[in-house]
């Protein structure tokens, strides 16, 4: 069997970031995919939102350093994967919204994030045409900000090749192999590979995965629909986010809603349904543009006459309380998870490979540890993230 230091199962927004920061530390890395090339899954459905201004401080540590990288890439690789430093701006159309608001500025402040609640004029600027009908003001976090997901994760996954990371495509992972509690291999459809070290980054897959080494991986998929637009002017740069639910009787009830303009003028955008839609199934509903174009038309009258060109539905891998599921476990020696990403696996992606490499090298620092603490296997899952 060939031998590796690391395999990666899942070429997706984590497993490709993660084999670029393991070839980088020296690593001879192995990914497997059963799908027939990167970003095949739920990468390819993300709309590109990225924000550090998460109210838990791993998830926050990590996606400041992915805007780190975000940020710099095209200046370091070359490769223009549409990242734009337009923001997020979180609405407040009641008392209750702008005090739960402001008590998170003050805690996300507190990670040194560069965020503030800003009153209504100010919002009025950062989205031109806004119904400020009861708009009582907003956050804003300039620092925040979108890029390509499926640019930005193949030109990771080139980077990595060239540093020769090994992919493995149409290859499903049927097994992990060990012996007295320690991992030794894996078994695929194609094959043996051995290692010491297997990261799970399966995304909706994360539960079957786990299972393999007696692991009951509380990971449950749910779907979320979202759309592009034709491309118009550009008008505004930030990430639009609207906390209200939304009673509607004939469509079907959603919690929050979120959109922003890209590179190219198209819009995105994105809805959470209520109830939430539990499972694998990735089709389109014939409720979800009624639902969203109803709400985004009414908050942004301007958009009424823009054509949408596509809508799809794509997987949130999520675990009870919203965050993701990070480090090695005690049971198994050698199995480490990166899973239950709770749709936010491409904002996450850039920042957890290095802290995953670093749990590989031995090369952890006390922000590491803080993390990894907050989002253990061994955690309590029972309070929830705040607009997570």
């Amino acid at each position: 069997m060939v031998e590796y230091d690391v395999i990666i199962i899942g070429a997706g927004s984590v497993g490709v970031p993660t084999a670029l920061a393991t070839v980088k530390d020296g690593l001879k890395t192995l990914v497997i995919d059963s799908l027939p090339s990167v970003a095949q899954a739920d990468n390819k459905h993300a709309i590109g939102g990225i924000r550090s201004t998460h109210s838990h401080i791993g998830k926050s540590l990590l996606c400041q350093r992915s805007i780190e990288i975000f940020s710099s890439w095209e200046e370091k690789y070359g490769d223009d994967i549409w990242w734009t430093q337009g923001g997020y701006t979180f609405l407040a159309f009641s008392e209750e919204d702008e005090k739960l608001l402001k008590d998170t500025v003050k805690l996300q402040k507190s990670y040194g994030l560069n965020i503030d609640f800003v009153d209504a004029e100010k919002i009025k600027e950062l989205v031109p045409g806004i119904n400020d009908e009861g708009l009582m003001g907003g956050t804003y976090s300039p620092e925040d900000g979108n890029a390509s997901p499926l640019l930005a994760l193949h030109s990771i996954f080139r980077n990595s090749e060239e540093l020769e990371a090994e992919y493995r495509f149409n290859e499903k992972v049927t097994g992990i192999l060990t012996k007295e509690d320690n991992v030794i291999g894996i078994k695929t459809t194609k094959g043996k590979y051995k290692t010491k070290y297997v990261i799970n980054t399966a995304g909706a897959q994360a539960k079957e995965i786990g299972k393999m080494v007696g692991l009951d991986v509380p990971v449950e998929p749910d779907s979320h629909e979202a759309g592009i637009t034709e491309p118009v002017k550009n008008f505004f740069t930030t990430m639009v986010v609207d906390i209200r639910p939304c009673i509607d009787s004939k469509f079907g009830n959603s919690k929050n809603y979120y959109f922003y303009q890209n590179k190219e003028g198209k819009i995105l955008f994105c809805l959470t349904p209520d109830p939430n839609m539990v499972g694998t199934d990735r089709r389109e509903t014939s409720s979800f543009l009624p639902q969203i174009s109803k709400r985004m038309i009414q908050l942004l009258p301007r958009l009424r006459n823009i054509k949408v060109r596509r809508t799809w539905r794509g997987l949130y891998p999520m675990t009870p309380d919203g965050n993701p599921i990070i480090g090695k476990v005690d049971e198994i020696d050698g199995y480490i998870n990166a899973v239950g990403m709770c749709g936010q696996g491409f904002m996450l992606g850039p920042g957890l490979g290095e802290l995953l490499s670093r749990i590989l090298t031995e090369k952890l620092n006390s922000k590491d540890h803080e993390i990894i603490d907050t989002l253990s296997y061994e955690r309590d899952f029972g309070i929830e993230e705040e607009l997570k």
